[in-house]
């Protein structure tokens, strides 16, 4: 697995050993992104197991339709905002671990050229600057579509997850901003 971010340590390395393991075939891509978010990862995770509102911080996503209950197995249909290779999306959950906050789905069908895709994001605890933060790891395989290549497949995709992250980031900071969380030295006087 390629995981392409600047700096990798070791917990990452584990949580990746841990977390993210995807069967790799020869005409598949697979990589990691790691996101560091100021806000904690119950906070985080409230937004990213919403296996049914993906659209509360992803920016590409428009609608999204779940046919009944949120289980492991429950289908959603996606709609895509225009700008993308792509109108819709049938996703399947695949994971839902609220104790160790992992998220995994496959997609399963759609009109878009990623076949054969499933990812995996993890969350865990960190301390930013004095205060609770999340680790965010996000971890795919995908087909390599005929015409291109796997660099330039895994690109489109690393793109994507990064707009993904940025978000999640950007409206979990917002919430726990408005929440002011108080530094960890505060809350254990």
């Amino acid at each position: 697995m390629n995981a392409n971010v600047c700096e990798i340590g070791s917990m990452e390395r584990e949580y990746m050993r841990r977390h993210h393991k995807h069967e790799v075939a020869e005409n598949q891509c697979s990589s990691a992104l790691v996101k560091h978010i100021r806000a904690p990862v119950p906070l985080v995770w409230s937004l990213v197991r919403r296996f049914d509102q993906p659209q509360k911080y992803k920016p590409f996503v428009s609608r999204c339709v779940v046919r009944g209950n949120l289980e492991i197995g429950s289908l959603r249909e996606v709609d895509v905002k225009s700008g993308l290779p792509a109108t819709t999306s049938t996703e399947r959950l695949e994971l839902l671990d609220d104790d160790e906050h992992i998220l995994s789905i496959r997609i399963v069908g759609g009109d878009h050229r990623l076949r054969n895709y499933s990812s995996i994001i993890s969350l865990h605890p960190e301390i930013i600057e004095g205060r609770p933060g999340t680790l965010v790891i996000e971890s795919f395989v995908v087909d390599v579509p005929e015409g291109n290549t796997k660099d330039e497949t895994c690109y489109f995709v690393e793109a994507l997850i990064k707009c993904n992250l940025k978000s999640l980031a950007d409206v979990s900071e917002r919430l726990a901003v408005q929440d002011r969380t108080e530094p960890i030295d505060m809350m254990l006087k």
